[in-house]
């Protein structure tokens, strides 16, 4: 048995159903975020969780007790929130230790956690400061080691990240996952930040309209989607319409435009429009005068971000997105025509009305 589960849990507003009989199981020490956009039902999903929404229909069993219309704070859980929700007029040991105090542990105990969680977090020495005396990652810390300070069986995060610069945020990703695996707490991340979810977890729970519509590895949920919703929302992809002329026994062959592509389907059935997925990383520029180029097209917008230069190319096609590395040397310029080339393996099918 799974050690926490949701079964078909699902919480309605009057005739809206904010969250759609939500099946989800995760193992002990497992991190799994639920990843999608504004809306979805991935905050009332947490709430659920915590005790802090009632569900409408179906269980929470966690180690196999059904802890459904549990008290929130006889669940055994640790919770950050997005705005980290400290005591301004406490000090920062004072909030780590407050629900060490509404669980009367000992004055000697409550010392020994919170320096114990301080020095985890990296504020050894910060204990007699204010939330305001700090910086943005460190009041995210206190917040993360209040949570830690009562030994939570679960620790659940609410979009905890999201009031970071960017550069801190990629930081925090790293250090948040280290503790996670040194303590390995079962953990629950609320998420609407595609590399987040990715960086961090073991699973993804891909959210949209109050269900889930695929739930995976980072690597599986980004390179096999199950739906067009999963497709476009996690990473950047091309999406080209095309028919089914010929499904065989490895792969469909679709008419896209005046190209022919074979399609591997991975044991699936398709006939008649589909979908056809391309991420830009796997998109290839060459010499437009070769015959290796799967379409030709001309270069309308090339950016440089760093590690990647990320080119818009117009195809008879429509427009096809390509990401380069940055490997020293510079890319086509805007307006030169070229190549653009990937192999079937790149190429990802889907029902054209599949939906979610």
């Amino acid at each position: 048995m799974s050690f926490l589960t949701l079964d078909g849990l699902g919480k309605a507003y009057g005739d809206f159903n904010a969250v759609d009989s939500i099946n989800l199981s995760i193992e002990r020490g497992e991190f799994v975020s639920l990843l999608g956009p504004s809306g979805c039902g991935k905050t009332t999903t947490l709430q659920m969780v915590a005790g802090f929404v009632d569900p409408t229909r179906g269980r929470i069993l966690l180690n196999g007790a059904d802890i459904t219309r549990e008290r929130p704070e006889k669940r055994g859980m640790g919770i950050v929130f997005q705005s980290y929700a400290l005591f301004p007029h406490m000090t920062v040991g004072n909030n780590v230790g407050f629900g060490l105090d509404m669980r009367n542990v000992t004055r000697g105990e409550r010392a020994t956690r919170i320096a114990e969680v301080l020095e985890m977090v990296r504020l050894t020495g910060l204990d007699k400061r204010y939330p305001r005396e700090l910086s943005g990652g460190q009041r995210q810390r206190v917040a993360i080691a209040r949570a830690l300070a009562i030994r939570p069986q679960v620790l659940l995060l609410d979009e905890p990240m999201s009031n970071l610069d960017a550069k801190l945020r990629e930081d925090m990703h790293v250090e948040l996952r280290a503790i996670q695996k040194k303590l390995g707490i079962t953990t629950i991340l609320v998420t609407h930040d595609q590399v987040e979810a990715m960086t961090m977890s073991d699973r993804i729970a891909v959210m949209h309209g109050g269900r889930i519509v695929q739930t995976g590895s980072p690597f599986d949920a980004y390179e096999k989607p199950e739906s067009v919703f999963a497709s476009g929302f996690l990473g950047k992809t091309n999406a080209l319409r095309g028919t089914v002329e010929q499904l065989n026994e490895r792969c469909a062959v679709v008419r896209v435009g005046a190209s022919v592509m074979k399609v591997p389907h991975g044991g699936r059935r398709f006939e008649g429009d589909v979908q056809l997925y391309v991420r830009p990383e796997r998109v290839a520029l060459t010499d437009s005068s070769t015959g290796e180029a799967t379409l030709q097209g001309r270069v309308t917008t090339c950016l440089f971000l760093g590690n990647h230069w990320m080119l818009q190319i117009e195809t008879p096609l429509g427009t096809v997105r390509a990401s380069l590395p940055n490997l020293g040397t510079v890319p086509p310029r805007e307006g030169e025509t070229v190549g653009v080339h990937w192999s079937d393996d790149a190429v990802r099918i889907l029902a054209e009305a599949a939906h979610g």
